[in-house]
């Protein structure tokens, strides 16, 4: 059962974390980063679509991974379908690839993730650091990612096959600005990984992008969008499942997910954290399942292969789902529902099993 005092004290600098991150990711979109980025793959992939489509790809990656997975669905997302436009594209498997990878390539750091986050007590408390936790998720997190990829491939195949002329370059941007944000990014990678406490870590960062930000184009400052609401609706989610298993959720919960570290338990608990996930969002989800998994490293790595790699049917599964889907609409791409679920169903599934396969093969 979750203690109050306790859950606002994990829950606080994950907030704060939100906030600056979400701060550095604006900043460097607005500086122009992520276009020139995507313009120069367009020019790289020399007027193939598929390598272009490899190029978003790997910018996805390392957009979710090091930024977050908000940072690819309401940045990232955009761009992609922009691009995809000005070669003649397609841009719907541009708009799933962005979709998709933002959840299933968040479970290497601890910072790609708010559940992963969330993760770090319970890992803590069973002797798992950071390193450990990196080395714990960094099979089945590679897994995840080509298992997404094939899925995209087969789904996609025949639009990425055309070819297209190249595009001139993108808009001049401050190219002081643009350095600082790309350097602000290059340092924040390593200082994850080696274990800086992700709110340490991100707030200086968002200090010095906003600061170079009033220096070279103060005007842009106005531009920036926080995501007040959604930390407010987290606090609530927060809240409402810590009153649920003071209420009897968690000893219902137990009697579902089962015990053991075994192919089979391993299974059930990422099987139930896709469903509870698509069903109620991924956040409330991992909250309301983790005490009943809290037990074992390979149990909780489980839970957050479920949680962050599954909830890609329904639109309000994860927060990042639904920042992509008001991205699509500002961007005038027309999204059905009842694709996004059927084909979300198949690579959920079938990531999440790779991914469990290659978790249980690896501990």
């Amino acid at each position: 059962m979750l203690d109050l005092s306790l859950l606002v004290e994990r829950v606080a600098p994950i907030l704060v974390f939100l906030v600056a991150i979400t701060l550095v990711a604006e900043i460097c979109d607005l500086s122009g980063l992520f276009d020139v980025m995507a313009h120069h793959a367009a020019r790289v992939a020399k007027g193939r679509v598929l390598v272009l489509w490899l190029l978003i790809v790997g910018l996805a990656v390392v957009c979710t991974v090091v930024l977050s997975l908000d940072t690819t669905a309401v940045l990232l997302t955009p761009v992609a379908i922009t691009v995809a436009r000005q070669v003649g594209a397609p841009p719907l498997p541009f708009a799933m690839t962005t979709l998709w990878l933002a959840n299933t390539a968040s479970l290497l750091l601890p910072v790609s993730n708010l559940t992963n986050l969330l993760a770090l007590h319970p890992f803590a408390a069973l002797g798992v650091g950071t390193l450990g936790y990196i080395k714990l998720m960094a099979v089945p997190a590679v897994v995840a990612i080509v298992a997404t990829v094939a899925v995209l491939w087969l789904l996609h195949r025949r639009d990425l096959r055309s070819t297209y002329d190249t595009p001139p370059p993108a808009e001049p941007h401050d190219r002081v600005l643009m350095q600082v944000a790309g350097g602000v990014c290059v340092l924040l990678a390593p200082a994850f990984v080696v274990g800086v406490q992700p709110a340490l870590a991100s707030v200086p960062a968002a200090l010095v992008l906003l600061a170079a930000t009033y220096w070279r184009a103060p005007e842009l400052l106005r531009r920036i969008k926080m995501p007040w609401l959604t930390v407010m609706g987290i606090c609530i989610l927060f809240l409402i499942i810590d009153a649920a298993l003071r209420l009897g959720l968690e000893a219902w919960l137990r009697t579902i997910v089962g015990h053991g570290t075994g192919l089979g338990d391993l299974f059930r608990v990422s099987g139930l954290g896709v469903l509870t996930s698509n069903g109620i969002n991924n956040l409330p989800a991992y909250l309301a399942l983790e005490p009943t998994v809290a037990d074992a490293p390979a149990r909780l790595a489980a839970l957050l292969i479920g949680v962050n790699a599954g909830p890609i049917v329904t639109m309000w599964g994860s927060v990042a789902t639904l920042l992509w889907a008001s991205r699509c609409r500002s961007a005038d791409l027309a999204v059905d529902v009842g694709r996004i679920a059927r084909t979300g169903a198949l690579c959920a599934v079938t990531v999440v099993t790779a991914a469990t396969l290659a978790l249980a093969a690896t501990t």
